[in-house]
């Protein structure tokens, strides 16, 4: 680990990545989707736990699916992108916990009947794999746009019915439009957020 990436790639995950709010005419194929998973899958997750499931909207009949969940703002960004993901946990991600952390026999038993540890696990770790979702589609060249701003009841009824997968938010996948990106914003410096002990 004595790399350091360039200025440039750089840049290109952090710098001047920007949030997407427009998309250009472009496709995202099933190859790309299957790279940026391969590729965000390697993230770390404590234990292993991997929670995070992925469901990626492709075609006009699965956005609509999506469409009495979101918030007004957010329904032309979502139909313009050529790919909107759903990005959920699983809150039963334990089960595969005797594959993903072998190094513990018992590994699973830690969360079965232990709601709270469950769901807090579960949401921590399948959001940091969110993240890594979105750096590795910006390794890959591709432009996001994640999004808040739905009925979180209203996705979880529609696509995960079971009630084990529940969403945590959704990141519009394709090629940004540079005229209908925001300026950018301010962020707080090192002295406003961190604490050196």
């Amino acid at each position: 680990m004595l790399n350091t990436l360039s200025s440039d790639a750089l840049d290109t995950l952090f710098r001047t990545a920007r949030t997407q709010n427009g998309w250009r005419e472009k496709a995202v194929t099933d190859e790309q989707l299957q790279a940026l998973y391969d590729l965000a899958k390697f993230g770390p997750t404590s234990m292993n736990t991997s929670p995070a499931r992925f469901v990626f909207l492709r075609t006009p009949e699965a956005k609509a699916r999506l469409l009495p969940a979101l918030a007004p703002g957010n329904i032309n960004k979502m139909r313009s992108a050529p790919v909107c993901v759903i990005v959920a946990y699983d809150r039963r991600f334990y089960s595969h916990l005797p594959e993903l952390f072998p190094h513990r026999a018992d590994a699973h038993a830690i969360f079965e009947d232990n709601e709270d540890l469950i769901e807090s696990t579960a949401f921590r770790n399948g959001t940091l794999q969110g993240a890594y979702l979105i750096l590795a589609a910006r390794a890959l060249g591709l432009d996001c746009g994640p999004m808040s701003g739905f009925d979180t009841k209203k996705i979880n009824d529609e696509f995960f019915p079971e009630g084990d997968v529940r969403v945590n938010f959704l990141c519009n996948l394709g090629y940004g439009d540079p005229g209908k990106v925001l300026a950018r914003l301010p962020r707080l410096v090192f002295d406003e957020v961190c604490t050196l002990l």
